[in-house]
């Protein structure tokens, strides 16, 4: 069949898995929106979402409904990925995109060397990520892993996908089996004001997380702090 009696859905298809396998989209990759993929090809939004749906049937995509789709490997149905979800501050569930920032080995506080298992002031890998809503930042993240879990990804040239686990789970091999939140509030510091726009002592939300793999061992302290006028946080309890 010569190019111009494709589809168009079957054409989006194939951009978009074109992209996957050509490395440009990996597990946990957020890909464009729907009126994104429609502007950037040239077609309807129905035309996107049938191919979108064509992928998802095919488990090669993952529709998180109201934050976006996923591209996927794995299984995305797991509780991990199913009870976690953020939102706007109407409690809406909403596409956010996280792009990391610094990143580096360096000295843990002495609370989270103790609570991962460390020897006060250890080396361990910190990642700080932000979370957009289109182009605003609502969200910061400040993660601290056991180095040893995932090797390497201090450096800046290895892509993290919004969603992180997914690259835990695929590209390193290390089951995240359960994870634990705690969700308080408090003020803007002058750093996170910066980071989000926001004024210093402005209203924040903040979660703190612990994640497991097997045996119990905890790999992950991860804390989010995000604007208490545009971020909210859902649990799913079943």
């Amino acid at each position: 069949m010569s190019a111009q009696h494709i589809p168009l859905y079957k054409r989006v298809e194939q951009h978009i898995l074109n992209d996957i396998d050509g490395g440009r989209l990996v597990p946990g990759d957020l890909i464009p929106s729907e009126p994104q993929l429609a502007a950037q090809l040239d077609v309807s939004q129905g035309t996107v979402k049938k191919a979108i749906d064509n992928l998802v049937n095919e488990k090669r995509l993952f529709r998180h409904q109201g934050k976006g789709t996923y591209v996927s490997t794995i299984d995305f149905n797991n509780s991990l990925f199913r009870f976690f979800s953020y939102g706007d501050g109407t409690g809406k569930g909403v596409r956010i995109h996280k792009e990391a920032g610094e990143r580096a080995l360096r000295a843990a506080p002495k609370h989270i060397c103790q609570q991962l298992g460390y020897p006060a002031e250890s080396e361990l890998l910190y990642i700080q990520r932000q979370g957009y809503i289109q182009e605003l930042p609502i969200l910061v993240e400040h993660c601290w892993w056991c180095p040893d879990v995932l090797p390497g990804l201090e450096k800046g040239d290895v892509h993290i996908p919004d969603l992180m686990y997914a690259m835990v789970v695929e590209k390193y091999k290390v089951p995240v089996v359960r994870a634990e939140e705690t969700l308080t509030a408090d003020i803007a510091d002058k750093q996170t004001a910066q980071i989000l726009g926001i004024p210093e002592k402005s209203p924040v939300v903040v979660l703190v997380r612990h994640t497991y793999s097997r045996n119990n061992k905890m790999i992950e302290y991860r804390k989010t702090v995000g604007r208490a006028d545009k971020f909210s946080y859902k649990a799913e309890i079943r």
